[in-house]
């Protein structure tokens, strides 16, 4: 594997860096600027396929990207009220999404990161001030990104100066076809259960077997409803207990059957989203701009709203307990 790291552009008076990492099965490239995974080429067929919506400009995207790539967090996903309660004390947040929070108000996925070649591949840091977005306690972030073969690895660190939440989140849109929508591509999700939501898309705390509401995963189908139309799902599916972490916790597939990527998770949830409302002016990196049902998101993360949920896993780190994730995931032809 090969990283060359080079300036792109400037943004906030500061600098913006691209790394681009290579193997003999992929080509990926990433952003300073939220940590972005901007593209991702796989080797299919004697070509290089795009894999994931990237914006062929950068300063599109500041202006119109919905998270396209980004690490997401200091809380990743939705926080009902805008508020949580941490050691006896209510903290109120600045909602951006109706009355709630959705990825951390500004976040994590609007910062420009320290970014630099590392043993074996990229680290990219960010230093979170006490209070930033209205969060507690001052965090340091570090992700060490590598690129094995066809297999990009992240390793994501957050250790935080008192207790606080801490949820991050990957954020690409995958497209396995290298372009159109992706609803003949076809999904398998190791998950028993999805989280229901009320109509703010909060958890209600109840989680639905798969199959009763949604989609039933776990056997492998496409993303097309029973009309033949897109599903519009945005939910969170919990991940099956105690399952071989060997085993991918997600698989999609291209619509031809000949490229499959497979993800790697240690969280508990999925957050699977199809883009319904997808509709961007910007050009993407091959052309025209990407529309509704474009991309799919598979966030592997902690439930939403898990400050407030305490039948979910709690996502307070804390100075002995800081924040971990480790996040595989594979493109390589069938």
């Amino acid at each position: 594997m090969t990283v060359e790291i080079r300036e792109i552009a400037r943004h906030e008076g500061g600098p913006i860096h691209e790394a681009a990492l290579q193997s003999e099965a992929a080509r990926v490239r990433l952003l300073s600027w939220g940590g972005v995974l901007r593209d991702w080429r796989a080797a299919v067929g004697g070509g290089w396929r795009p894999c994931t919506l990237g914006l062929a400009r950068f300063e599109d995207y500041p202006a119109h990207s919905p998270a396209f790539g980004a690490i997401c967090g200091r809380v990743a996903n939705r926080i009902g009220g805008a508020r949580f309660a941490l050691e006896g004390r209510e903290v109120r947040l600045t909602p951006n999404e109706g009355r709630n929070l959705l990825h951390g108000g500004r976040g994590l996925s609007r910062r420009t990161w320290r970014m630099e070649a590392a043993a074996g591949g990229l680290r990219l840091s960010y230093d979170s001030p006490d209070g930033e977005d209205g969060f507690p306690g001052a965090v340091a972030f570090e992700v060490f990104v590598r690129l094995e073969g066809a297999r990009l690895i992240y390793e994501m660190h957050a250790r935080p100066d008192r207790p606080t939440p801490i949820n991050l989140a990957q954020h690409a849109y995958w497209n396995l076809d290298g372009g159109g929508d992706v609803l003949d591509q076809r999904l398998t999700l190791d998950a028993q259960a999805w989280a229901e939501i009320d109509a703010e898309k909060i958890p209600t705390g109840r989680l639905i077997p798969a199959g009763e509401g949604l989609p039933d995963f776990r056997m492998g189908r496409t993303l097309r409803g029973a009309d033949g139309q897109g599903i519009a799902i945005d939910h969170a599916y919990a991940l099956t207990g105690g399952r071989d972490p060997a085993r991918p916790a997600a698989e999609l597939e291209s619509s031809a059957g000949d490229l499959r990527m497979r993800l790697w998770t240690d969280q508990p949830s999925v957050q699977v989203y199809d883009a319904p409302a997808l509709s961007l002016s910007a050009p993407g990196l091959d052309g025209p701009p990407a529309g509704p049902f474009g991309g799919l998101c598979l966030e592997a993360q902690n439930f939403p709203d898990a400050p407030n949920r305490p039948e979910f896993p709690s996502p307070i780190a804390t100075p002995e307990a800081p924040y971990f994730q480790k996040l595989e995931i594979e493109i390589a032809p069938t």
